[in-house]
């Protein structure tokens, strides 16, 4: 069979990170071949690399297209070269209709300048038509739903030929009789030699269509096997396949009164409606670190921003910290309660990158120390030394700029600015992502001292190995619901992934 895609020894580095390390794979005319990782295994960069966003010369190794090197400068040049890519989040035109969105970029016209708006309704329902997609070609696109979203994208790609489709994550957001559609309409694809790529943590969906599997864990290839060779475990176990060793210096907890009760919680997102989780229930007690884990889009950041009062419509359910509801309450009351968030993205939601650190310590507790509407700065500067000192931040001092520091002293200042509010519960979301081993063994040592004080901390992680080595008990959430519960001593990497991926037990 022609090989129609190739890459050879694939490295791509950024400033501090190797992202992928001599990557190999290809990929045949006709194939459906899945790259199947965790979060942070490198798929994304790989795209990346394979649509001219990063373009040739960012990278060593090369990419080999029907036979010729390959070498992208930009989005255009891959499409040229019959690639398109179909991401997650859909990049369509929503005031427009299925036939403007298809041909957006490329309109036919007559007499050089006019839209030949018959012959473009013509072309896409010919489209339409031969891959028994049953939509109508003047409908805008606000008017459908996301299954039917992402098949006018699918159409759109075809529509420039392309030969090459590559499928980021294609069905995270479709209901299950939408998942069939797309399915049958790669099956057909395949059958007119058009290859595809497709990136999916739904090994179900996986093993019903892909011809070969290829594992990526780190940045590196593990293994390219045919789907008939190998097995879901063989695949989890490939993915996840690392030691713990001694990264993690949690110490034994000892668990006190319960300080966070979440009931049967199911929460929609404001906007759209969409339900965003469903049925969460658990028990966070202090001096406990409890892990929260999942895929992409399983819901966990949802879950800690409601948590927060911070995103979210609620359909059902009870959140109690201690004995205080927290129902309709905004972010500055649930502070003031005892529960506090330190945000995902911390340069966007956490810190005021052109200030100062002292001025980002005391944002969340200036009532603290104000008097009269008077800041009281002495006090002021006392506890922000006091906490800066504490949490051994590396910089010249409280004057220096928050946006020079280091990713690892940037979260210790928001951890700190968190824990200047006095609170008995501490939200963490992925607050070690971006930051290196050393500061990240320092964070570690943070939440020790938080819980041997008492507190409950929630730590979402996309790191098994991380959720593990620090918590006491673990959460995984698999769309929205809660796909299995584990100790500590229950946890295995394995049993983490098959969860997150509704396959556990």
């Amino acid at each position: 069979m022609q090989t129609v895609l190739s890459a050879h020894n694939i490295t791509k580095r950024f400033p501090g990170v190797t992202a992928l390390k001599d990557v190999s794979f290809d990929l045949r005319a006709g194939e459906i071949h899945a790259l199947c990782g965790e979060n942070g295994a490198g798929k994304s960069t790989l795209i990346k690399l394979l649509s001219g966003i990063h373009p040739h010369g960012s990278y060593e190794g090369r990419f080999d297209v029907n036979g010729t090197e390959a070498q992208f400068a930009t989005i255009k040049d891959a499409e040229k070269a019959g690639i398109a890519v179909i991401y997650q989040e859909l990049a369509l035109v929503e005031e427009m209709t299925v036939a403007e969105n298809i041909f957006l970029g490329r309109e036919p016209r007559r007499w050089g300048a006019l839209v030949d708006w018959p012959r473009m309704h013509r072309e896409a329902q010919a489209l339409l038509d031969r891959f028994k997609v049953a939509l109508d070609p003047p409908a805008p696109v606000r008017t459908l739903g996301v299954g039917q979203k992402q098949l006018v994208e699918i159409i759109k790609a075809l529509a420039k030929d392309s030969k090459i489709l590559i499928l980021d994550e294609p069905t995270a957001a479709l209901a299950e009789h939408e998942v069939l559609i797309l399915l049958d309409i790669l099956r057909d694809l395949r059958s007119r030699g058009i290859a595809s790529i497709y990136i999916s943590h739904k090994l179900d969906e996986v093993f019903g269509i892909a011809d070969r599997i290829t594992v990526l864990r780190d940045g590196t290839t593990v293994s390219t096997k045919d789907a008939a060779d190998t097995s879901k475990a063989e695949v989890i176990r490939q993915m996840v396949g690392r030691e713990l060793g001694d990264l993690f210096p949690r110490r034994a907890a000892n668990p006190g009164e319960v300080m966070l009760q979440v009931q049967d919680l199911s929460v929609a997102d404001a906007e759209s409606l969409q339900p965003r989780l469903q049925d969460v229930s658990f028990e966070l007690r202090g001096g406990e670190v409890l892990g929260i884990g999942g895929l992409m889009g399983a819901g966990r950041t949802e879950l800690l921003m409601h948590l927060f009062g911070a995103w979210g419509r609620r359909v059902q359910g009870h959140v109690k910290l201690k004995d205080q509801n927290l129902d309709d309450l905004t972010p500055e009351d649930i502070i003031q309660h005892g529960l506090v968030l330190a945000s995902e993205d911390r340069r966007r939601y956490g810190l005021h990158l052109e200030h100062e650190i002292g001025f980002n310590l005391s944002l969340s507790s200036l009532a603290t120390v104000t008097r009269g509407g008077f800041v009281q700065r002495n006090a002021e500067i006392k506890r922000n030394q006091d906490m800066f000192s504490s949490l051994r931040v590396k910089a010249t001092g409280l004057e220096a700029l928050v946006g020079k520091l280091s990713g690892g002293n940037q979260q210790k200042v928001v951890l700190g600015k968190a824990l200047l509010t006095s609170p008995s519960v501490i939200l963490l979301d992925e607050p070690t992502r971006g930051i290196d081993v050393g500061a990240k063994l320092e964070i570690y040592e943070i939440i020790n001292r938080l819980t041997e004080a008492g507190k409950a901390v929630i730590l979402v992680s996309s790191e098994l190995p991380e959720l593990i080595g620090m918590s006491d008990r673990i959460l995984m959430l698999n769309a929205g619901r809660i796909g299995g519960s584990f100790t500590r001593a229950e946890a295995t990497q394995e049993k983490l992934m098959a969860a997150a991926m509704g396959h556990a037990g």
